[in-house]
């Protein structure tokens, strides 16, 4: 096998089968862009990769299934998988594409907190909603909380404080 093609081996946790992915080929986010170009992707294959990746370590700064994902990190991963370019850092996707109301978001869209400290109302946190019905909302990250790892989670009193905005990034979501 040449160099960078092996073949990346993971452990789903919740069955215990073994699941081999190619590995990931990352893109590069122009410095300064606005825009996150899905191409073809749609937010239900995004998804369906994304939640594939539940029960994952987390990891801090880390974009390595096999060591464990930050919340960045996991955004990249996934992302990535479908040569999508996006920012590494939750931070960088402050002002990329559109802010819409959290009653507006769909399966798809991402959703950014502060970090842990909600006095500081810099975005420090980010994931990908997975549903909002209802007045629930539930989206899919990597927190270095009680969970460790990727999980979906409610938009609840915990995550409402430190919640800053959702992004919309798919134009499907549009229709």
């Amino acid at each position: 096998m040449e160099p960078g093609t092996e073949m990346l081996q993971l452990k789903n946790e919740v069955t215990n089968d073994t699941i081999v992915k190619p590995p990931v080929a990352a893109s590069t986010f122009p410095a300064g862009s606005q825009h996150i170009n899905t191409g073809s992707t749609t937010p239900e294959e995004l998804l369906a990769f994304a939640q594939s990746l539940i029960g994952t370590a987390y990891s801090y700064a880390s974009v390595d299934p096999a060591v464990g994902f930050d919340c960045s990190g996991f955004l990249t991963y996934v992302f990535n998988h479908f040569q999508i370019a996006v920012p590494r850092s939750s931070i960088d996707y402050s002002n990329v594409e559109r802010k819409i109301d959290l009653a507006d978001a769909k399966p798809g869209d991402l959703v950014l907190f502060t970090g842990t400290d909600s006095t500081n109302r810099l975005a420090g946190h980010i994931g990908i909603i997975t549903s909002n019905e209802k007045g629930k909302c539930y989206f899919i990250h990597s927190t270095s909380g009680k969970a460790k790892g990727v999980t979906i989670s409610e938009l609840g009193t915990y995550y409402v404080f430190r919640f800053i905005k959702v992004i919309r990034i798919f134009p499907q979501n549009d229709l």
